[in-house]
């Protein structure tokens, strides 16, 4: 993590759908003993408020268009953390019937943050990582451009879309396997591998 926070982001989170695990670890970091308010972190539930989304669990075609409605309310610059392996890959349940993938199967994902459960830990360091992608937006926004071209968004693939039965066509789904895809920002996961080992390449808890 190279970066210093340079605001105090405000940060929206949904369950996409988690076994719960991933849920309690992303309220502990904001409890007295990570304490992420320290940095200035505040949770809302307005998305028009929130610089951040977190997201947790995997996508299904019930949760698909929720989280993109609240992506879409979102205003720029904003940034997507995938918060533990089924945010990132779909983990354990990617091989379900209902599950379509990771986040990123429905929006542009900037930081990849595994583990199952995710650490509290994690989470500070995953929003550290996106407030330093923010700061790239807004840079780019500064000088005229679009800040669709900083982040995931940049190399985003569309993701997945429903027909009109309201479910995905078939092999749609998430494709491969991992914690974060080639490329992609990944959040540093303390104690998962040596000094010196490429973020994106750690694997999940």
């Amino acid at each position: 993590m190279d970066h210093k926070m340079s605001r105090s982001p405000w940060v929206i989170h949904y369950d996409g759908s988690s076994c719960n695990g991933c849920d309690i670890e992303v309220l502990a970091s904001l409890t007295p003993l990570f304490d992420a308010e320290r940095f200035g972190v505040v949770n809302t539930g307005n998305p028009k408020h929130a610089d951040i989304f977190l997201v947790t669990g995997s996508v299904n075609a019930q949760n698909l268009p929720v989280v993109r409605q609240i992506y879409n309310q979102m205003l720029e610059p904003k940034c997507v953390v995938a918060c533990g392996i089924c945010a990132c890959s779909g983990g354990v349940f990617r091989d379900a019937y209902n599950v379509i993938g990771g986040v990123d199967r429905a929006i542009p994902v900037d930081v990849y943050a595994p583990g199952c459960a995710i650490r509290p830990e994690t989470v500070i360091d995953a929003i550290v990582e996106a407030c330093g992608i923010l700061d790239q937006k807004e840079a780019v926004m500064r000088a005229g451009g679009d800040p669709l071209t900083v982040g995931g968004a940049a190399t985003w693939d569309g993701g997945v879309e429903l027909g009109e039965d309201g479910f995905v066509a078939a092999g749609a789904g998430a494709d491969g396997a991992g914690d974060a895809p080639a490329g992609k920002s990944a959040a540093p996961v303390a104690g998962d591998a040596p000094a010196g080992t490429p973020a994106a390449a750690k694997g999940a808890e």
